[in-house]
């Protein structure tokens, strides 16, 4: 029976050398993609050693969650405008604002996503979760309000639509997903399916 490793020992690094490796990491990311990225090249990227990378993150998966999550310019646990409408046209928002960069880095990490345990599980922890926990806090609110009922079917497929529309618009149309065009779709799609006006 294999034992956990401990976590990574964390030493003193500034802000600074530290968004310098993320740096790294993300342009190794675009340029030639998970599978291709390592923890040398990154280190090389970054004129560090790599035992360095090793200390503060323990392994590539980890370093790539935390790189990604130090990318993200907004942050939904902030939204709250008082109405569900309101919250999801400023998530759409806060999508937008990072829906080119996201788009290309999730197209980076490809296969490696649904092939990679470990990888798959620190982007959920880094990523996914809080946004989803934002999603049900926004929902919590809208219930205590009377919004909505509790048991609203349309309620689950919220991250799944907004999160998803941004993925494949590039897909579709060869076009990001702007705040415009998600604001629209917010209106046009998830509000109705929730009984809900468009925000003023």
């Amino acid at each position: 029976m294999t034992s956990t490793p401990p976590p990574a020992r964390r030493s003193k690094i500034t802000p600074e050398r530290e968004q310098q490796f993320y740096d790294a990491v993300l342009e190794q990311l675009r340029a030639h993609g998970y599978e291709a990225l390592t923890m040398e090249g990154v280190a090389a990227r970054a004129s560090c050693g790599k035992s360095t990378l090793y200390r503060q993150w323990r392994t590539k998966p980890q370093l790539v969650a935390a790189a990604l999550r130090a990318a993200r310019r907004g942050t939904l646990t902030a939204v709250d405008t008082g109405t569900l409408a309101g919250d999801l046209r400023e998530a759409a928002r806060i999508a937008a604002g990072t829906s080119g960069r996201d788009t290309l880095l999730a197209q980076a990490l490809g296969h490696a996503v649904l092939s990679d345990g470990e990888l798959q599980a620190a982007l959920r922890e880094a990523l996914v979760e809080p946004e989803l926990a934002a999603f049900g806090v926004m929902v919590e609110r809208a219930v205590a309000r009377g919004e909505i009922a509790a048991d609203h079917p349309a309620v689950e497929f919220l991250p799944a639509q907004l999160m998803g529309v941004v993925r494949i618009r590039p897909v579709l149309e060869g076009r990001y997903a702007d705040a415009d065009y998600l604001v629209r779709f917010v209106d046009a799609a998830l509000l109705p399916a929730l009984g809900l006006a468009p925000a003023p």
